[in-house]
């Protein structure tokens, strides 16, 4: 949780700092200053105490953060050569991340190559930063919301029926909670499409399932499969909120633009342990392959050590495919049997079905 009062004041915005300044404070100490631009705060800066006071890669007018130091400030600075800010305090949307027409030119493109150079201190320093700070923003934006997982492949396809079907559920799941998937292209975004349209008619959510098939994968051109959900996100502007959490472990897999937030890590292991704990609300697998089944039991695990009271729901949909396709079925129900999550584990047939079993959780 970001700690806003207290012995130690997380301040992440210009208007805060000098909102905060104007409620008459006598001292930065304690602060933790977070990616703000102060070039025009020198005055402040120079009137204040500063001692005991942490700016993480804040930008300061000249002179300023020679002062800052000399009287007891501690100052983080950009991490040289890297392509997004460290010490971000916000989730990323995905006009961040797309903030070129030409995807290998974007934000997230450069990062994703940025992050396969050789390991070296600097860039093992700056991923942590990163992450940290994108723990921290995720942290402050779940504190006020249910958020119900869904999780499923990455190679399915616009257009295909399995993702009209995943759109439907996220439309659904958007009733009661906020949907979070895993960020990427398939069942995760067509379960963000989905959320998009929640507050629109079936129909509106067909014709935008119809505009997005005519670029049915990523590849082989990333551009113009995120430019058909743009252009949707145009059509239908004004959509229901929900979460995307990728990676850029799967930099081949880009971040899909339906997640009006985006929680995008260096780090997989972080990301997916992150993503599994946040869906208090329970989680949805849709059918999937390795990563998805792995998914499962992760959360099977967590489930398995838990008391009742911190047990979700895991709802699994597709009776053939966790069934004999991947038997994940019966091995769950056998972790199960005389636990706590034993009556919290279900298979259905269709995604009506899971969005009434959560809903009711």
């Amino acid at each position: 949780m970001r700690r806003t009062t207290g012995p130690v004041i997380e301040v992440e915005t210009l208007a805060d700092f000098d909102h905060r300044v104007a409620l008459g404070t006598r001292s930065l100490a304690g602060w933790h200053l977070q990616s703000i631009d102060l070039s025009g705060r020198s005055g402040v800066l120079r009137s204040l105490p500063v001692a005991g006071a942490l700016f993480l890669g804040c930008r300061f007018a000249a002179g300023d953060e020679d002062s800052v130091r000399h009287r007891g400030g501690i100052v983080f600075p950009a991490v040289p050569d890297a392509p997004l800010d460290t010490y971000r305090g916000s989730l990323y949307t995905p006009r961040d991340l797309y903030d070129s027409p030409s995807y290998p030119d974007s934000l997230d493109a450069r990062a994703y190559a940025w992050s396969r150079q050789p390991r070296d201190l600097d860039l093992t320093l700056a991923q942590a930063l990163h992450d940290h700070a994108i723990d921290d923003a995720l942290s402050a934006w779940i504190e006020s919301r249910r958020l119900v997982g869904v999780m499923g492949g990455h190679a399915l396809a616009r257009g295909a029926t399995e993702y009209a079907d995943a759109a439907r559920l996220g439309r659904l799941l958007s009733a009661t909670a906020t949907v979070a998937t895993g960020g990427g292209p398939g069942a995760m975004e067509a379960a963000n499409l989905g959320a998009w349209l929640s507050r629109r008619s079936s129909e509106e959510l067909d014709q935008a399932l119809a505009m997005v098939a005519a670029e049915p994968s990523f590849r082989p051109d990333i551009g113009a499969w995120a430019k058909a959900a743009f252009d949707v996100i145009e059509a239908f502007p004004d959509g229901a909120e929900s979460l995307g959490v990728p990676t850029w472990h799967y930099g081949h897999e880009p971040p899909n633009p339906f997640a009006s937030q985006i929680a995008k890590y260096f780090h997989n292991a972080t990301r997916e342990a992150i993503l599994l704990e946040i869906c208090r609300a329970g989680i949805v697998f849709l059918p999937g392959a390795g990563g998805t089944v792995q998914e499962i039991f992760q959360d099977a695990c967590e489930n398995y050590y838990g008391d009742e009271a911190s047990v979700a729901p895991m709802v699994l949909v597709g009776i053939e495919h966790w069934t004999r396709t991947l038997p994940a079925w019966p091995l769950l129900t056998a972790l199960a049997k005389g636990r706590p999550m034993e009556s919290h584990v279900h298979l259905v047939a269709t995604v009506e079905e899971a969005a009434e079993l959560v809903a009711h959780h």
